[in-house]
């Protein structure tokens, strides 16, 4: 067994195809194959599944992926901790991240980048479930979402919270004037306006709707849509307005835009920027997440 077998595994889960897998790992098909079916004979159990396509994996392949995750996380982890002390910090730190969190992504990477400049990233979007799966199959170093926070203590994760500032209202007052104010609003009161809002599958939109709901209240989603660049425009142009976490979003991006703070419960989750407990994370991981907190501290004063 060596370890370019266990990231060939990994890969193959990653991608969910033969094919795929193999150009992920730079080898070709008949190669990872043959890797793939060496590591089955010495280990004497099936672990994969055949078909005519790839179909899974097999119950001991399911344990056998559950250690290979871990050690192939160990040996990127080493690989970059060599790296960090040959030249500095340095690589590309994963981060997933659901939308709508109460945090400005780019502003903390600016951050982090000012102390690390060698410093690269890759951001996934995420649903808050496949979130925590990517933390915990080692997919991501990072995840910035919506957790429970006990979950995050059974599973020895690091997690600092962000701050939960309310909802905002957002609008262009060319197309809503009589919104102009400074008083919260009330559910009634935005359930009676055409709404910009993302679909109902995201943690924040969903969370949303069980407030309204309970309020025995219904929406007008005027626009719904995956993307923020397209909320973003529609409330713009007047389509309707928007709902959003504060602090979500970079104000100086969106000047003609207006807020307004909307009068609804705290959420059940809370939101937090999580990694590895010590000693597991990687040492970018580790690096980002205590900027993190010295950023989220500063930032909340």
């Amino acid at each position: 067994m060596d370890i370019k077998q266990l990231i060939y595994l990994c890969n193959l889960e990653r991608e969910r195809h033969f094919g795929r897998a193999a150009e992920a790992s730079f080898v070709s098909q008949p190669t990872l194959s043959m890797r793939l079916k060496n590591l089955e004979r010495e280990l004497g159990v099936p672990l994969i599944n055949r078909g005519n396509n790839f179909e899974g994996f097999t119950a001991e392949g399911e344990r056998v992926l559950a250690w290979a995750r871990e050690i192939v996380s160990v040996y990127q982890g080493l690989k970059l901790e060599v790296e960090s002390l040959k030249h500095g910090l340095n690589g590309t730190l994963r981060i997933g991240i659901v939308p709508q969190c109460s945090i400005s992504l780019a502003q903390l990477l600016k951050s982090a980048s000012e102390r690390y400049p060698h410093l690269d990233y890759r951001v996934s979007v995420l649903s808050a479930d496949q979130l925590l799966e990517a933390l915990t199959g080692h997919s991501v170093d990072v995840g910035i979402g919506f957790f429970e926070l006990s979950t995050l203590n059974e599973l020895h994760f690091q997690a600092q919270p962000l701050i939960d500032g309310g909802v905002d209202l957002l609008f262009h007052p060319e197309h809503f004037p009589e919104l102009t104010g400074t008083e919260p609003l009330t559910l009634s009161q935005v359930a009676a306006l055409p709404l910009c809002l993302a679909e109902p599958s995201r943690y924040f939109r969903r969370y949303l709707d069980n407030n309204f709901r309970d309020a025995e209240l219904s929406l007008h989603i005027r626009l719904e849509s995956t993307s923020i660049l397209q909320l973003l425009q529609g409330i713009f142009v007047g389509l309707g307005c928007g709902l959003f976490p504060q602090g979500s979003l970079l104000e100086e991006m969106s000047p003609a835009l207006q807020r307004r703070s909307v009068d609804i419960p705290r959420m059940n989750r809370h939101a937090a920027v999580v990694v590895a407990e010590p000693g597991r994370a990687t040492p970018l991981a580790q690096h980002f997440f205590d900027v993190a907190q010295e950023w989220l501290i500063i930032h909340a004063e």
